[in-house]
């Protein structure tokens, strides 16, 4: 961008986002690092342009309550964005800036900002931590270059931040880990640094130690460097860089082998300076640091607290050292939606342009805001682009630089910028946008799959064309939620990931479009696939009523898919004219539509493959629509001999409890039809793993509280889908019939 640019420097300071800072010209002689803040406006800082090079796109990710939000929040601070620091707890911070997200005191949507630090810009995405927002980290992750991953001190790794890491591993996100909240009670970075390996299976090492843990930390040792950095004020405005106190001497020694130990595997220059006893010298490290971080191989560990103001400043070092620009990570590559060839893109201003809309947001003043990372090219305002996922042609009104809620027009912007655009018609989240002479389709981003259902209704028929758009726009904000209407009970049903997400939904439509609902109890989104193969099964329509009447024939096979999560394969197998070649489309449309409804309660139907094998047809009378209706009657046919059964969904349920309550909760859990997967502890505490179906967690918050006396805490997320038990199915059936029955009526 043309506005980004950095102010004249004297040899004596360097500029920490805007912010003199004097120079420790020596770590043996004590000196005092003091920040002067100056609040200007960062635009107004920059005289220089930032080349690609010096660009950072991170996010914080991490399980709930891991200190996301408020290390965005020091970040921020430190950097010279904000002059004034707030926390979670008062619902004052820059990036949690709905109201749900203030009341709750939890991140519920990913936001993004931008700050200067060391001569490098960095842009930053805070996700959320909760499972039922896990969406908004999919869609982050997709277009980030690194990340940086917050583990808490005393809970360690939790199942939140294995998914989280799964999620980085899915789209190649280099990290750094950052442990936080050493002030708490019961902190132990040792520990969680052990889990680090055991649990994420990193190849990991510290770069850093505190001196002590809770309320004796006050400073950090810096394993490169050789240095002890002590905080002088609970601001963390005052650093004093010392010489290392002799009780942490051999302790620095030993992990800096252990770092340099952990890089000679994975690095050439370290493994040859190792081997032959030379000197490897505090620039060595950092540049086999940074190439480990870029490659994905290692993992270097950082610790602070970021609500005592500890730690965060190397914390941001560590991001500007360490994290990959735009250059350091592979081109993006799609394929050209007219030929099909697979292309990739070179990162370059010059290079044919190309984006990916990664989230849609509504703002009450300036309409749709898209957010959007370029990938290559460049963008100017009022151009026009080309939609490669919706074949459409697409113009710019705005683009602007988000900062948090906040926006900041620009006239233009370039290969590695994460921007928000103003004006697109047609585009949704997940789309490409790219030039019009140079096509190019960029894969989306995985979207996971709804476990919770409810029903929906305005409390007034006036509303009820109201009810509809607003849907529509939260089904262009958010694709982990799901609308169908039922027509049997003339009733709209959402899913979503979980009770919370539905929750905030239904919280979103009150307060800001005005609209009452009534609402249904959560339901678990169960579905239906096969047990066994079936060949040969028959599927007719014909319908005779005097004039042109109506034939279609087809028999198909079907078969349990071999890979759980292939959702519906359908093949053709049809040979010799059987069947003309206009009525595959339809017969495929028509199994399609069929296993949206399954025979035992109604449930989607999924994992299967159906083959087209025979069948015939009438040259009069047969029709597409005779096809789709055959095909529907092969499949409903098909199920029924195919000895169909329910899926539920699972969760991963991890419950943290004192040991005096573990035997209550364990016994809760039985009932619950939970699966013990693993027992441990953690300091004075106890911990249990479990797979447990979603179906018997709902409310589960007060039961937990209620056997523990509020002492305990668990998390869960979305496993993995099994079978439903025998005795189970009679009661869910028995249920639906029930409840579509008081429908009706």
């Amino acid at each position: 961008m043309t506005r980004t640019r950095w102010p004249n420097q004297t040899k004596h300071f360097h500029i920490y986002g805007g912010n003199p800072m004097a120079v420790c010209t020596s770590y043996e002689e004590p000196k005092l690092y003091s920040h002067s803040h100056k609040y200007e406006r960062l635009s107004s800082l920059m005289t220089e342009e930032i080349p690609l090079q010096d660009v950072r796109n991170i996010g914080i990710i991490a399980h709930i309550d891991a200190g996301k939000t408020t290390t965005t929040e020091r970040i921020l601070y430190y950097a010279g964005v904000i002059h004034k620091m707030g926390t979670v707890d008062d619902g004052n911070t820059t990036m949690d800036w709905m109201e749900q997200e203030q009341e709750r005191g939890i991140t519920i949507t990913a936001a993004n900002t931008t700050c200067y630090w060391n001569h490098k810009k960095i842009n930053i995405i805070d996700t959320p931590g909760h499972v039922d927002f896990t969406m908004e980290v999919e869609r982050s992750l997709k277009v980030l270059d690194g990340a940086v991953i917050v583990l808490c001190a005393t809970s360690g790794v939790q199942s939140q931040t294995e998914t989280v890491w799964r999620q980085a591993d899915r789209y190649h996100v280099p990290r750094i880990a950052f442990i936080n909240k050493l002030d708490r009670l019961g902190a132990n970075f040792e520990r969680v640094l052990g889990e680090i390996h055991e649990r994420l299976g990193a190849n990991a090492a510290a770069i850093q130690f505190p001196n002590a843990s809770e309320d004796k930390f006050h400073a950090i040792v810096d394993i490169v460097h050789r240095k002890y950095r002590i905080f002088k004020d609970d601001l963390g405005n005052e650093i004093e860089d010392t010489v290392i106190p002799e009780e942490f001497k051999a302790k620095t020694e030993e992990l800096r082998n252990i770092l340099i130990e952990r890089l000679a595997d994975i690095d050439d220059t370290i493994a040859v300076k190792y081997l032959e006893e030379q000197e490897i010298s505090v620039d060595d490290i950092k540049k086999a640091i940074r190439r480990g971080v870029v490659s994905n191989e290692f993992l270097p560990v950082l610790c602070g607290s970021s609500l005592k103001n500890k730690g965060v400043q190397m914390l941001l070092d560590a991001v500007a050292d360490y994290l990959p620009s735009p250059l350091d990570v592979p081109p993006v590559s799609g394929i050209n939606p007219d030929t099909k060839k697979t292309i990739t893109r070179e990162v370059s201003p010059k290079a044919p342009f190309s984006a990916l809309i990664f989230k849609v947001a509504t703002d009450p003043y300036v309409g749709k805001l898209f957010y959007t990372r370029i990938y290559s090219g460049t963008l100017k305002q009022g151009s026009q682009v080309y939609n490669a996922s919706e074949r459409v042609k697409e113009r710019i009104a705005k683009i602007v630089v988000m900062h948090s809620n906040k926006q900041e027009i620009v006239d233009q912007a370039e290969v590695g910028e994460i921007i928000a655009l103003v004006g697109l018609k047609e585009s949704k989240s997940g789309n490409t946008l790219c030039a019009l002479d140079h096509k190019i389709l960029i894969e989306n981003m995985r979207i996971p799959e709804p476990v919770v259902s409810m029903s929906i209704e305005p409390k007034t028929k006036a509303d009820q064309d109201k009810l509809g758009l607003t849907m529509r726009k939260f089904l262009d904000e958010d694709p982990s939620l799901k609308v169908e209407y039922d027509q049997e009970t003339a009733q709209t049903i959402i899913s979503g990931m979980g009770e919370l997400h539905l929750e905030i939904i239904i919280d979103r439509m009150k307060r800001e479009f005005g609209l009452e609902t009534q609402v249904g109890r959560p339901e678990v989104a169960y579905k239906e696939t096969l047990t066994r193969k079936v060949t040969g099964v028959v599927g007719k329509h014909i319908a005779q009523s005097g004039g042109r009447g109506q034939y279609g024939h087809v028999v198909i096979d079907a078969e349990p898919a071999e890979e759980k999560g292939k959702g519906i394969v359908f093949i053709n197998k049809i040979r010799g004219g059987a069947i003309p070649k206009e009525y595959i489309k339809p017969i495929e449309k028509g199994i399609r539509e069929a296993a949206l409804n399954g025979v035992l309660a109604g449930y989607p139907v999924v994992d299967f493959t159906v083959t087209l094998v025979d069948g015939s047809y009438h040259e009069v009378d047969s029709s597409e629509l005779a096809f789709q209706l055959a095909a529907k009657n092969a499949l409903r046919e098909a199920l029924n001999k195919g000895k169909s059964v329910f899926l539920e969904p699972i969760m991963d349920i991890e419950v943290i409890s004192p040991e005096a309550f573990m035997g209550a909760v364990l016994g809760d859990l039985n009932q619950r039809r939970a699966k013990i997967v693993n027992l441990g502890s953690r300091g004075n505490l106890k911990t249990a793993r479990c797979d447990v179906p979603l179906a018997e967690m709902f409310n589960y918050v007060n039961a937990i509280r209620s056997l523990t006396q509020g002492r305990a805490t668990f998390s869960m997320e979305p496993s993995y889908y099994d079978e439903v038990p025998a005795y189970i199915v009679d009661k869910i059936i028995g249920a639906r019939e029930e409840q579509e029955t008081s429908k009706r009526n």
